[in-house]
């Protein structure tokens, strides 16, 4: 009777078997030819061009191409255009050049609305309606728009410009721009305004008519006035909150103050916020008419 040798649990006929196999699977240079992509050939010349290690060059192709699918990768319906806009989230001190950029999409043309503005307001009515749309488009995708972005969208002049966003403010309407946004000048900001208004019972449709934010923007901040508040109750200090949510310490001692004001009148809004999964909606029954 023959013996049998094993290795690592094969027979020796049966590892010469696979042995025998390899050469067949690259008889005909399959992996030479799946090499030769136009991934393998872009690693190949930012390896070349810089002197990085192909490890090095595959990593900065693998980033360049989440930055191509990031800015270039973005759907458009009529009307509408992509448009490259400062993060919302940067300090107004950083240089316009070293800004982290989004691409926003905006509509430029809305016909159902936008003849409706220009019947009713004229050329200056239907610029201010636009400018009020591109400025909460851009801030719910996370982005701001300058007084000069938003001069070449709607082909007039940062003067221009800046009457009608002080027109619209003297409205009562909120204007988000990239300066604004920031909260530069005096006075409360933006997401302690529309804080109060909530707290005051104005129902969502009312503060996102007034203050030109989306719905999804009103939840956000109510959501970081809810966390600073709950840990402003647990006797954490102003310094430490900052740490914990990354809030400005203007903010957070805005908020604070906010809660001082309504925490005595024993406010049903302020308590509800203060319970998780509780933010009221749309349509509740105590909001003002």
């Amino acid at each position: 009777m023959r013996k049998e040798w094993y290795i690592g649990g094969k027979t020796w006929a049966a590892l010469m078997e696979v042995v025998m196999k390899v050469p067949e699977k690259n008889a005909y240079g399959i992996k030479r030819l799946k090499s030769k992509n136009v991934r393998n050939a872009i690693v190949q010349r930012i390896s070349q061009d810089f002197n990085l290690t192909p490890i090095i060059a595959e990593a900065y192709f693998r980033q360049i191409s989440a930055y191509f699918s990031e800015h270039l990768n973005v759907k458009l319906t009529s009307g509408q255009i992509a448009y490259e806009a400062v993060c919302a989230d940067e300090p107004a001190s950083t240089h316009i050049a070293l800004a982290r950029k989004i691409t926003a999409t905006l509509t430029l043309n809305d016909l159902g609305s936008d003849l409706s503005a220009l019947a009713e307001s004229g050329l200056a009515g239907l610029r201010r309606h636009r400018l009020l749309r591109l400025t909460r488009e851009a801030y719910d995708q996370g982005a701001v728009l300058s007084y000069e972005d938003l001069a070449v969208l709607l082909t007039t002049s940062p003067a221009t410009v800046k009457r009608d966003v002080r027109a619209l403010r003297q409205r009562g309407l909120f204007v988000i721009t990239r300066g604004w946004k920031q909260d530069m000048g005096p006075g409360l900001s933006h997401k302690t305004q529309i804080i109060d208004l909530y707290l005051k019972g104005y129902q969502f449709t009312q503060i996102e008519q007034k203050t030109n934010h989306s719905e999804t923007s009103v939840l956000r901040y109510l959501r970081s006035f809810a966390q600073v508040i709950g840990l402003y109750a647990q006797h954490f200090s102003p310094g430490q909150i900052r740490v914990v949510t990354g809030f400005s310490d203007k903010l957070i001692g805005e908020y604070i103050e906010l809660y001082k004001q309504f925490q005595p009148l024993n406010n049903r809004r302020l308590q509800m916020l203060l319970q998780p999964h509780r933010v009221e909606k749309k349509g509740d029954s105590q909001c003002r008419k």
